[in-house]
């Protein structure tokens, strides 16, 4: 097969790495792709909501199966437009199309399926501009912490946990009437807080049947202990060990299953992945969010542990034969640890080379923020390097690749080094 796989990120090369592994990939193409991606395979310079430029490439290079990364291209609707064209139409899409993709797209329509097929989750009313007051008023009704939510895309920012009510409502009014998030906060959901640890779970679907990939857990914090602004995520560990048997039958039993059927019922066509954001409250799971694509720094701790040909779990998912297929799980735990520019968040500069790269022998190396100029490989992005290690517990993962982080360098180079503290 010839595949496309659109993004930039390291979740991206992640998936380049694992797919290039497979004897059924003929010819491999990223689009934009980055410096990792490049020693694999072919990058495209096109943006992933540039449709029709993806459609010229995909004729072009007669791509058999497009492998979708991040969310926008499907909150915009790319499964669709593949659909909707002859030419194109018998590409197989791995993502679902824009009206399942909803799910992502709008804080306020995830809860409302969440309602609508008895998934549990937080309870939580919806306000505008015209209701910012009584948004105010029911802020007052909840105890802190508060939990404000951009209805829309916000690249992963657009959540804010306030410890204080005049804070909360100051936020709301900055989300509501002054834009804060732009388009994405012309609607704000508020819920309350749930205490507990999270945990992703991640579930593929053909749109009739589900696989379960392994749980991971992320950081999402800056600093350590958890504190600071909130990231695209610090790293990653999987399994997360405190999901037992029983626990990870409950989150089958009360959340993907009635995730799956609740998609049939409603008539969301659904080919990919979903991203299921949980947290355990007591000994219950809880969701906090859909996402309906693979996670980053997630997706570079779950796909290193799957034994199973990633082309032929595709191809499955492209015909419907999901069931068909046995998902084989490497049982060594993995770790990653991301390696982030100076100042992110927030402001950060470009351009600064990494070396050290190919002494590292221990761990697996994932580029996200860099790219290849000059020969040299320099960073491009906030987060710049993902660095993977299998371990036989998630302790010894996470001690190699801090090992391997020693030998890297470039200007300004940050990451947390608590990765795990809380497990």
């Amino acid at each position: 097969m010839n595949i496309l796989i659109l993004g930039s990120g390291g979740r991206e090369h992640t998936f380049a790495w694992k797919l290039a592994q497979s004897n059924r990939c003929n010819a491999l193409f990223v689009a934009p792709g980055n410096s990792g991606t490049e020693a694999i395979a072919t990058n495209l310079n096109i943006g992933v909501t540039d449709f029709n430029a993806i459609k010229t490439a995909v004729l072009e290079h007669k791509i058999d199966l497009v492998v979708v990364g991040p969310e926008d291209p499907l909150v915009q609707g790319i499964h669709d437009f593949f659909l909707q064209d002859e030419a194109i139409k018998h590409v197989a899409v791995i993502g679902p199309q824009k009206a399942a993709a909803e799910l992502e797209g709008s804080k306020e329509f995830a809860k409302e399926f969440m309602m609508r097929h008895n998934i549990p989750t937080a309870a939580y009313e919806s306000f505008t501009k015209a209701t910012v007051e009584a948004g105010y008023k029911f802020l007052e009704t909840l105890n802190a912490p508060y939990v404000l939510k951009a209805d829309g895309l916000a690249a992963g920012k657009g959540v804010l946990i306030l410890n204080d009510l005049q804070e909360a409502k100051d936020e709301l009014k900055s989300m509501l009437v002054d834009s804060k998030f732009g388009e994405a906060s012309t609607k704000v959901v508020i819920e309350e807080f749930l205490d507990g640890i999270e945990l992703s779970c991640f579930v593929l679907t053909d749109g009739k049947d589900y696989k379960i990939l392994p749980t991971a857990k992320d950081y999402k914090r800056i600093g350590e202990g958890d504190t600071g602004l909130n990231t695209g995520g610090m790293g990653a560990v999987s399994p997360v060990p405190f999901a037992t048997k029983e626990f990870l039958d409950k989150i089958e039993n009360q959340v993907v299953k009635p995730t799956v059927e609740g998609l049939k019922k409603d008539n969301l066509p659904y080919v990919g992945f979903i991203f299921i954001g949980l947290i355990k409250v007591g000994d219950d799971p809880k969701v906090i969010e859909y996402n309906v694509r693979m996670g980053d720094p997630e997706t570079e701790v779950v796909l290193p542990r799957l034994k199973t040909d990633l082309v032929t779990v595709f191809e499955a998912m492209g015909n419907q034969t999901l069931s068909q297929v046995d998902i084989d799980i490497d049982e060594r735990a993995a770790t990653t640890v991301m390696l982030v520019s100076g100042g992110y968040p927030e402001a950060y500069e470009k351009g600064k080379e990494i070396t050290g790269i190919e002494s590292i022998t221990d761990s697996l190396v994932f580029h996200a923020g860099a790219i290849k100029k000059e020969g040299k490989v320099v960073t491009s992005g906030g987060r710049v390097m993902a660095i993977t290690s299998y371990g036989d517990t998630y302790q010894e993962a996470i001690k190699k690749s801090y090992q391997s982080i020693e030998k890297l360098h470039f200007d300004k180079i940050y990451y947390r080094k608590d990765i795990g503290f809380d497990l």
